[in-house]
């Protein structure tokens, strides 16, 4: 019998594809253009890979049942339950790309701010090395459970509906298992 949550559900999964869909704009709109001799540098590589994050969550194939519901409540309660659970995966890997490519963004403008047009030079090194420290200490901060409160702090705070939402512990079972 079903349980008369499904519009609910559904409403969830436009909400999680809605939050998906913004992160991965605004991914896919990272631009940098570094120097020859700054590309491997750590922020710059850092922006490039979670641009390729991005990428690769969008091309991984949907892992939630297709099969169609044919009206049986009940069959669609797991269909979505399904859906809920791999949008959800999604849009947090998404946001741990978002807020590592934040951070890379922090990075690039503040290495922008010391140089000001200039190449490198030992009056730059104390900053430069200043910055750098500041980046690993922010990708320090970026765990799973920071991600997970970030997004549940942000539904909350709209009054979204989590009822289904998988917990960190289940994201963190489909990431490894993929």
């Amino acid at each position: 019998m079903s349980d008369g949550l499904n519009d609910a559900r559904a409403m969830r999964v436009a909400e999680i594809m809605s939050d998906f869909r913004n992160l991965q704009y605004y991914l896919s709109q990272l631009r940098a253009t570094p120097t020859a001799e700054e590309y491997y540098l750590e922020g710059y590589s850092l922006l490039r890979q979670c641009s390729d994050e991005a990428q690769a969550i969008l091309d991984a194939p949907f892992s939630a049942t297709t099969t169609s519901p044919g009206g049986d409540s009940e069959r669609e309660k797991t269909q979505l339950r399904g859906v809920i659970v791999d949008a959800a995966v999604r849009r947090f890997q998404c946001q741990r790309a978002y807020l590592r490519a934040h951070a890379g963004l922090r990075w690039m403008n503040t290495r922008n701010s010391i140089l000001r047009g200039q190449k490198p030079n030992a009056s730059h090194l104390g900053h430069l090395h200043a910055a750098d420290t500041t980046l690993r200490m922010e990708l320090l901060a970026i765990t799973d459970e920071h991600v997970d409160n970030t997004l549940r702090s942000q539904d909350s705070a709209q009054g979204k509906w989590l009822g289904e939402d998988p917990s960190l512990a289940q994201i963190q079972q489909v990431l490894m298992s993929r």
